[in-house]
């Protein structure tokens, strides 16, 4: 495949289920235990680093590449009824903050998106939306600005 379509230059990690996944439940921080903390870390954290861990040799010896990663806006201002989903996105972010610390100079780029809307339809009663398309300039603006090493998106 690389043959044929050259090397990966952005990696864009988002992972959003819009329907229940077996065994993640949400929990307020007074009802997280280790059993319904660790799926949401191996979720949200272990698979960006092992997306990232695919991407980043190439990238590195190429000196070019853009790492997104991607997460709740909990993971910035937790929100008590997603205390484990918060914990491991604040985990992510944390591992991107020093990911992007890392990398600087390298010519390879990591940043955290932290969303703060739930993104299309049939989303929470009160809850704020936006579109895709409102929301994938901020991405751009990440890739071609490369200048900080996170953004919230706000509705």
């Amino acid at each position: 495949m690389k043959a044929r379509f050259g090397g990966i230059d952005v990696l864009e990690y988002s992972p959003a289920p819009h329907t229940p996944v077996p065994g993640h439940v949400l929990a307020t921080p007074t009802e997280v235990t280790v059993d319904n903390l660790q799926p949401q870390l191996e979720y949200l954290l272990y698979g960006a680093v092992a997306a990232a861990r695919a991407v980043l040799p190439a990238m590195r010896e190429a000196g070019a590449g853009t790492l997104l990663f991607t997460s709740g806006g909990g993971s910035v201002d937790p929100v008590p009824m997603l205390g484990n989903v918060n914990a491991a996105g604040a985990a992510l972010r944390n591992w991107v903050v020093n990911l992007h610390k890392e990398l600087a100079g390298s010519g390879v780029y990591a940043a955290h998106v932290a969303i703060n809307v739930w993104i299309g339809d049939g989303g929470p009663e009160g809850f704020p939306t936006a579109s895709a398309e409102e929301i994938a300039p901020l991405y751009w603006d990440l890739h071609e600005s490369r200048d900080r090493s996170e953004a919230v998106f706000n509705a």
